[in-house]
């Protein structure tokens, strides 16, 4: 990884003239008050490497009669300098070659001089540029919108099966009634069948009812015609014999009531009634059943494709253990961004800026103020054990901060001779003149 050995900054914005030469692994904190030059510094640096589009809107230091001056050497042995009224950039490689910024785009990355731009950037926008730079952005993006679909499918199956279960729920139902439909043909038939077989039954009684006549007929003939005994005894028996058994088989008829058929005629249409309301409400039950039944299934491909996201990450190189992507939205440690503590959001985007370019060793942090200092020391730790080199700046001028600026000098060392200022504009007047 390239990294910077030393950086030379002289009236650029407000800095008057600093040399730094900020450690090569771990971070680097320029302190000192608000307006002292500490952003200026780190301005310079982004300047020098990453090309005019970096050139502050007014780079001159204000009331400086010198052009600015960047000087940056860098531990692969390149230098880099940028002076003149043009600002001109020159890079010379170690066999004294010169070159420009195509050979500096090489290794610095763009996000390693803006890191602001990757913070203030959207949680999806974070998370695509992780994808993409581990290379299962497309694939990913495919498995995000296939579980959108299926979930979105799913919710409103889901939302359409309890429409049904709460409907059917509501539903009247009459236990007592048939399972099908009554018909009035049938009953009436039935009725019919009844009627007939009662008419059968009453001229079997006739037909008893006549036969003790005869026998009562006969009887008495019996008594007033003794003298014909002998005759008519023979006609007597026989007719004793048929008048036991239809009273017998008279005796044992049962006559069925056509009641209960004539109420169902009667109620028919009530009755249908309750039998097409079971036939609605047991059809809304099935189909509650078996909109319940496909939101199962759904469920499960929702769980088989986020199973999919699953192994797809973990098989890919991300940049830092603990850091994967859930739902279109970086997921570190099981905390999404807006959870992450301050050094933990840092130390994903560094790890992240570092992926996209891993021959840029250097990434440029302002304002670390945000930072209390246990944060910073836990954020240092891991800088330094990545091998990493942070420049950061800090307002503040405690122990924390390698250097402090003071009025665009390092404080501490020699200030140079003032140099020349442009002189104030000469003011011309007249009494009673404006």
């Amino acid at each position: 990884m390239i990294k910077i050995n030393t950086l030379s900054v002289e009236n650029v914005k407000r800095v008057k003239a600093v040399k730094i030469e900020p450690a090569q692994n771990g971070l680097t904190i320029i302190g000192g008050k608000n307006g002292q030059g500490k952003t200026s510094v780190l301005d310079a640096i982004a300047w020098a490497l990453g090309g005019d589009k970096h050139k502050p809107s007014t780079p001159k230091r204000k009331g400086s009669m010198v052009d600015p001056i960047l000087h940056v050497e860098l531990t692969n042995g390149l230098v880099v300098e940028r002076k003149g009224v043009n600002s001109s950039l020159k890079v010379i490689d170690p066999q004294g070659n010169k070159s420009g910024q195509q050979l500096l785009n090489e290794f610095v990355e763009e996000l390693a001089l803006n890191l602001p731009k990757f913070l203030s950037s959207s949680n999806k926008e974070k998370a695509n540029i992780l994808l993409q730079i581990i290379g299962v952005g497309d694939k990913l993006h495919a498995l995000d919108t296939q579980e959108a679909q299926l979930y979105n499918r799913r919710t409103e199956i889901g939302r359409i099966a309890d429409q049904k279960k709460k409907f059917a729920a509501e539903m009247t139902s009459y236990p007592e009634a048939p399972k099908e439909l009554v018909s009035a043909s049938e009953l009436i038939k039935k009725q019919q069948d009844i009627l007939a077989k009662n008419g059968d039954n009453a001229r079997k009684r006739q037909q008893s009812y006549e036969i003790a006549k005869n026998v009562e007929f006969l009887k008495a003939k019996v008594e007033r015609l003794t003298e014909e005994l002998a005759q008519t005894n023979s006609s007597y028996q026989v007719a004793l014999s048929d008048l036991a058994t239809a009273q017998k088989s008279a005796a044992e008829l049962v006559d069925e009531s056509t009641a209960e058929l004539e109420e169902s005629i009667a109620n028919i249409d009530a009755i249908n009634v309750k039998v097409r309301a079971n036939y609605d409400k047991e059809k809304a039950e099935i189909d509650a059943e078996d909109y319940q039944k496909q939101y199962g299934e759904l469920t499960a491909e929702v769980e088989k494709i986020r199973q999919e996201r699953l192994d797809l990450l973990k098989t890919a190189p991300l940049p830092l253990p603990g850091l994967s992507v859930d739902n279109g939205e970086l997921v570190y440690n099981g905390y999404k961004w807006d959870n992450m503590s301050g050094a933990e959001q840092l130390k994903v985007a560094t790890a992240i800026v570092r992926k996209l370019n891993p021959n840029c060793g250097f990434v440029l942090i302002d304002k670390l103020e945000q930072m209390d200092l246990d944060t910073i020391n836990e954020f240092g730790k891991w800088v330094e054990q990545e091998g990493l080199q942070i420049i950061a700046t800090r307002v503040s001028s405690s122990d924390e901060c390698s250097i402090i600026i003071e009025d665009g000098y390092v404080k501490g060392e020699d200030i140079p001779d003032a140099e020349p200022t442009a002189p104030a504009p000469a003011t011309n007047w007249e009494r009673g003149k404006f």
